[in-house]
């Protein structure tokens, strides 16, 4: 994984998030992947952002969500680009259900925990603080029933 400066091509952003951080820089992250290890390596590369780095990213699925994740440092930004989903959150100890279509955009408040169900196949592009992210299994389909259940993992 590493932080590239000043790409000038096309960034398919399914493959290669780009990093938002201080002073409106733009970097695509290559070798950018859903795995522990990686995640780790991008908190250690952007720690400087802190609370205000954000990274940029565009998702496709179809059906329920595999993990809640909440993000303590920052609001997430959810936007559905195609299909339908349902952002599932707690806030405040109530649980929320926000349905978005193609074009339509949910905020999950910092603190959060929150998962995306897709309604057959959808796309999302996200914009997600990754300063103190956690991520949890999802054995559940309300984020009130596991909080404080089950151990979390955080990335940096």
């Amino acid at each position: 994984m590493r932080l590239v400066n000043h790409a000038h091509r096309a960034i398919d952003l399914r493959t290669t998030p780009v990093h938002l951080g201080l002073g409106s820089s733009a970097n695509p992250v290559e070798g950018f992947a859903w795995d522990p290890e990686v995640l780790r390596a991008y908190g250690a590369a952007v720690a400087a952002d802190g609370a205000e780095g954000r990274l940029v990213t565009i998702i496709d699925g179809e059906g329920p969500g595999d993990h809640w994740e909440r993000h303590p440092s920052g609001d997430e930004m959810v936007v559905c680009l195609s299909g339908s989903v349902t952002v599932i959150r707690d806030v405040a100890g109530v649980a929320q259900r926000v349905v978005l279509g193609a074009g339509e955009a949910t905020v999950n408040p910092a603190g959060a925990w929150h998962a995306v169900d897709m309604a057959g196949p959808a796309v999302i592009l996200t914009i997600t603080p990754g300063l103190g992210t956690e991520h949890r299994p999802r054995t559940d389909t309300s984020p009130t029933e596991h909080v404080g259940n089950t151990p979390s993992t955080q990335a940096p």
